[in-house]
């Protein structure tokens, strides 16, 4: 059952959560099932393999946020909601962002915020690149977080132009973080972040590397970042 390999995983972690976390866990869960028969959320499907690689993996982001209320968090190319909807499950004092460029995604994490009753959690549709552009998301945010959405050069151009200054990204990265990190260091400066801080996480039952990649911003993004939609991932800031 779900509920029991969650609970048993963040355990193991060392993030044990509450009977009520685990309950809207279990309702996520169950609906991602529901949705993933009609479009494609997720080739994870197995109870376990959801616990760990997803829901657990989404919450190693906590190792780069403060515990500070009202942070005001945006999730880009959140996909399946992942890594936002569990660090607002979590952590429901932050004010959160989910922001996808499918509309049907999008459709699916607005049914799953009311269907968990997550104040504070809007649902946007677009490209990180175009929504960057917008007076009421750039630089309005403390954090902006990504998992599984480009290599870092390419991800840092998505995410730090929504950072405020002294806000922070953060990346969460598999066996490739050392290299991806190295790979960005140009981009991030470019795009007024400091230097790259990797905090090695560890999931149960696991033995792949991962990381956790946190950049603070300290300047303001110049305003030809990010570029037209498509060229960063075309042209990254090698």
């Amino acid at each position: 059952m779900f509920e029991q390999e969650l609970e048993r995983a963040s355990a193991l972690y060392g993030l044990p959560l509450d009977a009520k976390q685990i309950e809207k866990f279990g309702i996520y869960y169950r609906l991602i099932i529901e949705w993933n028969a009609k479009m494609n959320l997720t080739a994870i499907t197995e109870p376990r393999e959801v616990a760990v690689k997803h829901i657990v993996d989404s919450l190693t982001a906590l190792r780069g946020i403060e515990e500070r209320d009202s942070l005001r968090l945006i999730d880009v190319g959140t996909g399946a909601g992942f890594p936002g909807i569990p660090l607002k499950i979590v952590r429901p004092d932050l004010k959160l962002t989910l922001l996808d460029s499918l509309k049907k995604r999008v459709h699916f994490l607005e049914t799953v915020v009311e269907a968990l009753g997550l104040e504070g959690a809007e649902c946007l549709h677009g490209r990180a690149e175009e929504a960057a552009r917008q007076s009421a998301l750039r630089e309005r945010f403390d954090i902006a977080a990504s998992r599984a959405v480009a290599r870092l050069p390419v991800l840092a151009e998505y995410l730090l132009p929504f950072v405020r200054i002294g806000g922070t990204a953060i990346a969460l990265k598999g066996l490739h973080s050392e290299e991806e990190a190295k790979e960005a260091e140009r981009a991030v400066k470019i795009l007024g972040g400091r230097a790259i801080e990797s905090i090695p996480v560890a999931l149960p039952g696991l033995s792949d590397k991962r990381a956790v990649l946190v950049i603070k911003k300290e300047r303001t993004t110049p305003k030809a970042y990010p570029r037209k939609a498509g060229k960063p991932a075309k042209e990254p800031l090698l």
